[in-house]
């Protein structure tokens, strides 16, 4: 079972989620339980969240259990990146952003998302 980690990165701490290539509900699921039980533990606006979706599997069953996942990361996340998306995942993705009222910033690399992250205060 994949787990989420802390990446050090220039001197920042990162929460890091790679749902890179799932493609099972209850795989997600579990990833997003585990990073749930973290991130709701942090202070208010202390998480700095990255998320790899590269070539995961999206449906509207997935597409609602990130929409609250992201919806209840709000008040313990102070900026967050994700990366590896693509086609149709876009347009659930944006969709997800208007539903949430988050601003996950989207990028092409890991390391771009992390240089970004690191470089917001």
């Amino acid at each position: 079972m994949r787990q989420p980690e802390i990446i050090n990165y220039s001197g920042r701490r990162i929460f890091f989620m790679d749902f890179n290539g799932l493609r099972e509900v209850q795989e997600i699921e579990d990833l997003i339980k585990q990073s749930k039980d973290y991130i709701r533990m942090q202070p208010e606006k202390s998480v700095i969240s990255l998320s790899n979706i590269q070539g995961m599997h999206f449906n509207a069953e997935i597409k609602n259990i990130f929409s609250e996942f992201i919806s209840g990361n709000k008040p313990y996340v102070s900026h967050g990146a994700v990366v590896g998306i693509s086609g149709l995942q876009r347009i659930v993705y944006n969709g997800i952003m208007k539903i949430t009222g988050r601003d996950l910033r989207s990028f092409e690399t890991l390391d771009l998302a992390k240089e970004w992250l690191v470089s917001k205060n």
